[in-house]
């Protein structure tokens, strides 16, 4: 039976950073509730959130198979951008553009008064992007990603080598874009304070991972390890694990990538890392390379991709030890303080997963590597489904998750397509 949740080989690096959290409450019994979320994520906690404010007396319940800020949603980058990515450019849609820009920059600014409402300490700040590119294919997709900004009407700056290196302390690019368009977190901080200061009528149940969901009568019951959770209405909100509990088969597959962190630089090597305090850098090429300034001094690098398992983490430790030595070489030797993997939720065509499935059966998957702002806008629209509430038509807006065919057709086509945008972009990773 395939795995519903992921088993990790490493702890999180991010969250690795932060003190040990108090222990919480797991599922041991049968219990029953109004409402079951699977998955403490950003979605999850924004669609319990949204919940009881319109059911205020309803008694939510959270299923989550980890803690918070050790599972996926703490493993990411950390970037939280108020515009659409790339898989939503498009140019010739400047009207469906703008109002996707529009809820993605509301879902920000809801996520900004969340952490300053609660002092949130995740280190959350204003500090745009930077997108760049090494090679032909990564300038190419620069100058498409420049299409979209000025058809949107977005402000930007151009950067040539010179200039980004001034910048960020490297000449490996040989041009780039600043964007402002974007905050910065430490993201296991981030998901931690968000799961610590949920409203009091929401059970946050960690070490609880959904095995599957079945229809009992009018009730759905989700078994756990340790007890059944019986709920008038279910929100599936773990992303690419999803699937593996009968929802969205044919439609969202688990890629895992993964990132590294170096221990605080010092002296010299920080001197030569630019003007830049903390920063953050998209690579213009979707396989390409993510690279972070932390606020305290690290650097960050996030790379390599798989089908539906995790690498082994020693051979990805040396893959990106070797990207970020090419970006900053005058790093020398070195090793990295944390390496870790993170699943995401990817369709064929870039779009969600998300709407009414059947009876009181709601899903938001496939969040295609945007999962923090995206995922907070798409989870509290859920909500405002279920509850018979106006919601824009997000289908139309995003797109709807297209088919892919079962395996082992889609793991060929994985892996032949992904082979060959690594081919071409080679010079971005």
């Amino acid at each position: 039976m395939k795995l519903t949740y992921p088993i990790y080989k490493n702890d999180c690096g991010w969250n690795a950073l932060l003190p040990e959290s108090p222990p919480g409450q797991s599922v041991s019994d049968d219990i029953t509730c109004d409402v079951a979320i699977i998955g403490a994520g950003y979605t999850g906690l924004a669609a319990a959130r949204r919940w009881v404010e319109h059911s205020p007396g309803d008694r939510v319940a959270i299923l989550d198979s980890s803690d918070p800020g050790e599972g996926s949603p703490g493993r990411n980058s950390g970037f939280l951008l108020e515009i659409s990515l790339a898989n939503d450019a498009d140019p010739t849609a400047v009207d469906r553009m703008r109002a996707c820009n529009k809820m993605i920059a509301a879902a920000m600014a809801d996520i900004v008064e969340l952490v300053n409402r609660f002092d949130i300490q995740c280190n959350l700040a204003r500090s745009g992007t930077y997108r760049a590119a090494a090679g032909e294919e990564g300038l190419a997709a620069l100058e498409a990603y420049v299409a979209f900004l000025d058809a949107a009407e977005l402000p930007y700056e151009k950067l040539a080598r010179a200039e980004l290196q001034q910048r960020i302390g490297t000449d490996f690019y040989h041009a780039g874009l600043y964007s402002p368009h974007c905050y910065l977190a430490q993201p296991a901080a981030l998901i931690r304070g968000m799961a610590a200061n949920l409203p009091r009528s929401i059970a946050l149940y960690q070490r609880s991972p959904a095995l599957g969901i079945r229809r009992v009568g009018d009730t759905w019951q989700v078994k756990t390890p340790h007890g059944d959770v019986a709920a008038r209405t279910v929100i599936v909100a773990n992303n690419a694990f999803a699937k593996n509990l009968g929802v969205g088969r044919s439609r969202v597959a688990a890629i895992y990538t993964y990132a590294a962190l170096t221990a605080p630089l010092t002296g010299n090597h920080l001197r030569r890392l630019g003007s830049d305090q903390a920063w953050g850098l998209l690579p213009a090429h979707r396989l390409g390379s993510t690279l972070r300034r932390t606020a305290d001094g690290r650097l960050l690098i996030r790379s390599c991709y798989d089908y539906e398992s995790e690498a082994d983490n020693d051979t990805v430790a040396s893959i990106l030890t070797d990207a970020l030595r090419r970006r900053f070489p005058f790093l020398g030797e070195f090793s990295f303080a944390q390496v870790w993997g993170g699943a995401t939720g990817l369709t064929l065509n870039g779009a969600p997963l998300w709407g009414n499935i059947d009876d009181n059966l709601y899903v938001s998957a496939g969040c295609n590597g945007g999962g923090v702002v995206k995922g907070t806008l798409f989870g509290a629209a859920l909500s405002d489904l279920a509850h018979s509430k106006p919601v824009p038509d997000l289908q139309k807006l995003f797109g709807r998750a297209s088919w892919m065919p079962p395996d082992p057709l889609r793991r060929i086509g994985f892996e032949l397509i992904s082979g060959l945008e690594r081919r071409r972009g080679k010079a971005e990773i």
